[in-house]
């Protein structure tokens, strides 16, 4: 990879830097997503954790997926932006909101989670494929 990918949260209190290209890349459909996101979906780049770097101090709560496991949303304290969210069940995987990139045009969705939640009005690139969960591991 030629460059890191770098963002944080928009005050700049919160900063990430990570060496390694996506795992995974897609838009959720779920109503996790659709409340924090405050439209219809969220839009994420998973990586391996092991090539991230975070700097500044995140506020956290945890939450329970339809998978039955744990995730923790990490958001700034001081400007609200959620940034990041890590999985108890994956640990190895750190993922991040597509708008919190310095860069977002870097984000390159690859599929569309949870589309049995999607709403009429949030309209995605149709010619992604479409899960109407999680797709398989």
């Amino acid at each position: 990879m030629d460059k890191p990918y770098t963002g944080g949260c928009a005050c700049g209190a919160i900063r990430y830097s990570i060496s390694d290209e996506p795992l995974f890349a897609n838009h959720c459909q779920c109503r996790d997503c659709q409340r924090e996101s405050g439209t219809g979906h969220g839009s994420y780049l998973t990586f391996a954790r092991d090539g991230v770097t975070v700097t500044g101090e995140a506020r956290k709560w945890d939450m329970v997926g339809d998978s039955g496991n744990v995730k923790t949303r990490a958001f700034c304290s001081v400007c609200g932006l959620p940034v990041y969210m890590t999985f108890a069940a994956q640990p190895d995987i750190f993922t991040i909101r597509a708008a919190s990139l310095d860069e977002p045009a870097r984000y390159k969705p690859q599929v569309i989670t949870y589309a049995a939640r999607g709403h009429g009005w949030d309209h995605l690139d149709p010619s992604l494929p479409k899960f109407q969960t999680m797709p398989p591991a």
